[in-house]
């Protein structure tokens, strides 16, 4: 792992970021490493990046390692995000390295080996507009438009035709995280990609009892980055986009930031529509109505108020259905509504086409995810030597639609003494 192969030019990338708020305008890859680029087959062009690989001009005094237990983790978490539909950076491989790594105790270290449609981030775009590097900015924009959105070339203002296109599909992202139960964690700038791919599985997890206000992360004190903060939190990052397009956009830079403005404004209705459309799905409904929300939102709320399992209750949901049997669903939910609001979902489900409905339920309740009490198993598993709870997990997870039986108590959620109340970030 420490020798270059030939014709590659390996390098850590340069970004700026805001951090929980704060700008910091010289980020960059402390821990990582870009091989360079592979191009497949079908022409599909894919980065090739090693992460914990040791200390880069950005480590600012870090040792740029990576412990075993985060990289087992944005394994785990990543791949399972794939198998859900989600678009995700991929891991292809982790490499123990033999060491001790400090962090608040010493810690097996390990390397990543991972793939992205590419390593762009919002915060590549501030690094630069930070700088007011403007030439070096409409390079990255010329770069990022013929890698990710060709078709922006041809628009009056290819730097708008872009922020629109990276808003839509950020929208759609938050959606399916939120559609899961995923919580990022760290929705900081420099982990939001141009692709439009999740990025940087540090501190995340998953709900087990639905509370929109959950938070995980050990670092986020103030829960900026809660369940339900997160679409917020994407129309924030875009903005910190917006801004530094802006040169690009106009020269007259209050037109700029006029047409920036109205563009960010339709962030909301994006996210409004990619959020009903997924929700809607989880309940049955392939062509979703606007009213299908107050159907939805009253679900959740029964979910709230039962501090029942988000996925359990989608998965019973999705049973009763195929049975006509809602007692596990109703035991879960506990609500004097569930009967008036089944009442409801059954003449709803009345306009759409038999045939679909258990196929839109079961294409969008999985019934396996990585819960975070197994994730934790399988790191501390791990730690010590074995790896066979984590290679059981991610076998699990590669097929988290399908029925299988014989892992049946990786559906359960955890017991009292397997609560997992707080996850960490690996730096």
């Amino acid at each position: 792992g420490n020798q270059i192969t030939n014709g590659t030019a390996p390098l850590a990338m340069a970004y700026a970021g805001h951090q929980f708020g704060n700008f910091n305008p010289g980020l960059g890859d402390g821990r990582a490493v870009l091989l360079g680029e592979i191009v497949a087959p079908d022409g599909a062009r894919f980065d090739l990046h090693l992460k914990g690989s040791g200390r880069t001009p950005y480590s600012r005094g870090g040792d740029g390692k990576a412990v075993l237990g985060a990289v087992l983790r944005e394994y785990i978490v990543s791949e399972a995000m794939a198998a859900l539909g989600i678009p995700t950076t991929r891991a292809l491989a982790i490499v123990t390295t033999g060491e001790r790594v400090m962090r608040e105790n010493p810690e097996p270290g390990a390397v990543l080996a991972r793939i992205a449609t590419s390593h762009i981030r919002v915060g590549t775009f501030q690094y630069f507009y930070a700088k007011q590097d403007i030439k070096a900015l409409k390079a990255l924009l010329d770069y990022t438009i013929t890698r990710h959105y060709p078709e922006a070339a041809q628009a009056e203002v290819p730097a708008l035709a872009m922020l629109q296109s990276v808003m839509a599909k950020q929208a759609d992202l938050v959606a399916r995280w939120m559609a899961v139960g995923f919580i990022h964690g760290v929705m900081n700038t420099d982990n939001m990609t141009l692709s439009g791919e999740t990025i940087d599985y540090g501190p995340c997890a998953y709900l087990d009892e639905y509370n929109p206000a959950k938070v995980f992360s050990s670092i986020d004190r103030q829960g900026r980055y809660a369940f339900a903060n997160q679409p917020g939190i994407a129309h924030w990052n875009l903005a910190q986009l917006a801004q530094s397009l802006l040169p690009l956009i106009s020269q007259d830079p209050e037109k700029a930031a006029k047409i920036a403005q109205e563009t960010l404004d339709g962030f909301p209705e994006l996210f409004r529509a990619a959020h009903l459309n997924h929700f809607a799905a989880k309940l049955g409904i392939a062509a979703p109505l606007a009213g299908d929300k107050a159907l939805s939102d009253v679900f959740l709320l029964m979910m709230e108020e039962a501090s029942a399992d988000f996925t359990l209750s989608y998965r019973h949901l999705r049973k009763g259905a195929e049975t006509g049997d809602f007692t596990a669903l109703e035991t879960l939910l506990t609500s004097d509504k569930f009967d008036s609001w089944k009442t409801g979902w059954r003449a709803r489900l009345a306009a759409e086409k038999p045939e679909d409905i258990l196929n839109t339920l079961q294409a969008a309740n999985p019934i396996f995810i990585a819960r975070n009490h197994r994730v934790e198993a399988a790191i501390k598993a791990a730690n010590e030597g074995d790896l066979a709870p984590f290679e059981a997990l991610v076998k699990v997870l590669q097929t988290p639609f399908t029925e299988q039986p014989e892992h049946a108590e990786y559906e359960d959620p955890p017991k009292p003494d397997e609560i997992v109340q707080a996850t960490f970030c690996g730096t």
